[in-house]
C-alpha cells in the first residue's frame, strides 16, 4: 500500500495516515515513568491475531482496546502489563501486542522510508530508532517493527510481501532500506 492520497513526501504521508487514523498525534501516556505496584492478573490477554480478550470473552469495542493499548508496557522481567499511575496488570501476549496492518513507502532505495501503521492505530517509520527484524519459526519467516519501549509489531503477510516486493539484493541477503538503514528480510 503505497498509495494514501498520492503523498510526495515523508511528512505528506504521515500526516495523511495520521489524519486517516482519527489524528491521534499526541502519543501515548508516560507509562514508562510511572511505578505502581503489581496488582495481579485480571484474565486480560493479546492473541497472535491482535485480538484483545478479557476472561475469554472478545473485546469488540475499538476505542477501548486502543486505549488499553496506549497504555501497555513491557518490563525487564519479560511480562507485558497494563500501567496506569496506580496499577499495574498483567497481560498474557501470544506473540507481539500489535499486528502491523500496512506498509506504505516514499522514495526507493537507500533514501526510501517505509512507515507501518499498526491495529490500534500506531505509525511508525523503520529505521534506527524503530528497527525492523525477521526472526525464523522453521521456514517462515516472522517479521516485526519495534513500536515503543519493548513493545513491538509482527507485519501481516501481505505488508511482509510488499516489503519483499520493494527489497533489494546485498551480498546474497533480501532486504529492504529505510530511515538509513538496511534491514535484512532473508535469503536472497
Amino acid at each position: 500500500m503505497t498509495d494514501p492520497g498520492n503523498p510526495s513526501s515523508l511528512e505528506q504521508l504521515l500526516a495523511s495516515l495520521k489524519a486517516q487514523a482519527g489524528g491521534r498525534d499526541k502519543g501515548p501516556p508516560p507509562v514508562d515513568k510511572w511505578n505502581p505496584a503489581h496488582c495481579g492478573d485480571i484474565g486480560m490477554e493479546i492473541l497472535a491475531d491482535g485480538t484483545w480478550k478479557h476472561e475469554g470473552t472478545r473485546i469488540t469495542r475499538e476505542a477501548l482496546v486502543k486505549l488499553f493499548a496506549s497504555i501497555l508496557r513491557k518490563d525487564e522481567d519479560g511480562l507485558t502489563y497494563l500501567v496506569t499511575p496506580v496499577e499495574k496488570i498483567v497481560v498474557k501476549v501470544e506473540d507481539a501486542p500489535f499486528v502491523a496492518i500496512r506498509a506504505d513507502r516514499v522514495g526507493s532505495g537507500a533514501d526510501q522510508a517505509i512507515v507501518f501503521t499498526t491495529n490500534v492505530g500506531d505509525i511508525v517509520q523503520a529505521g534506527p530508532e524503530h528497527p525492523l527484524r525477521v526472526d525464523r519459526r522453521g521456514d517462515e519467516p516472522r517479521p516485526y517493527v519495534h513500536v515503543r519501549g519493548r513493545l513491538e509489531a509482527r507485519v501481516l503477510r501481505a505488508p511482509f510481501y510488499e516489503l519483499v516486493e520493494w527489497a533489494e539484493t546485498r551480498d546474497g541477503k533480501l532486504g529492504v532500506w529505510s530511515g538509513g538503514v538496511w534491514f535484512e528480510l532473508g535469503a536472497a
